[in-house]
């Protein structure tokens, strides 16, 4: 059952490498992989996506301003959009792997 777990936290883990490293920009540094415990990996795709959301912010603002290019803008909020949606996936995986474990006889 323990390695059943640790392969389930080892996908998560992958999986969040492939999505920070997939959603990143050409033009930023290369994402950090998060090294240590699942709640280091959790944390650091939940960071990730603030991140995004706040530039996709920023150039939402700068297209109202009218300083920014639309596809910027576009693919900006696009990652904002993708980041969010990896957060909550890993949340719902989270809580039904927990829920699952509370209905597991002792």
């Amino acid at each position: 059952m323990v390695d059943g777990i640790s392969q389930a936290l080892n996908a998560y883990q992958q999986t969040a490498l492939r999505a920070v490293s997939s959603a990143s920009p050409a033009n930023e540094p290369e994402a950090v992989a998060p090294q240590g415990t699942f709640t280091d990996m959790v944390r650091s795709v939940v960071k990730r996506a603030e991140d995004d959301n706040r530039h996709a912010e920023v150039m939402s603002m700068k297209a109202i301003q009218g300083t920014a290019d639309i596809q910027e803008v576009v693919m900006a909020v696009s990652n904002a959009e993708v980041a969010l949606q990896t957060v909550v996936a890993v949340r719902d995986k989270v809580v039904s792997a927990y829920q699952e474990i509370m209905q597991m006889g002792i």
